[in-house]
């Protein structure tokens, strides 16, 4: 699944969030949006159809009741399909060796990166 950088700003809210939203929540947490205000029923229903997102609900809002969104995938779900799909096996070795290279990881990030990595092969096998 790809989203447009609009649709990334908006589940970028609703993996913040953490619950689901309504539409007037998505406008009002959205920092630093690329889109216009006007624009949010044309995205949401984007991503629906896309199923990036599901309704979940409805909340009353002021004398109206509105739907509430939901994400389908978590964030690291999002990306590792994306980064998988464009990337390819190979070049993933390449980018985690680069990672793992880095000057900004700690020995605490390694050793979660190494149990998350044992808890995936556990899984696997």
């Amino acid at each position: 699944m790809k989203l447009t950088k609009s649709e990334l700003e908006i589940m970028t809210v609703l993996w913040k969030a953490a619950r689901p939203l309504s539409r007037g929540e998505i406008l009002s947490l959205s920092e630093d949006k690329t889109w216009k205000d006007n624009s949010i029923h044309i995205l949401l229903n984007g991503m629906l159809r896309k199923e990036a997102i599901r309704e979940d609900g409805y909340a009353r809002s002021g004398k109206v009741w509105g739907r509430l969104y939901a994400p389908n995938y978590t964030m690291e779900e999002y990306y590792a399909e994306n980064l998988f799909a464009k990337c390819g096996p190979d070049n993933l070795l390449a980018l985690f060796s680069a990672l793992i290279h880095s000057e900004d990881v700690t020995p605490e990030l390694l050793e979660s990166m190494e149990a998350r990595l044992k808890t995936r092969k556990e899984e696997l096998n």
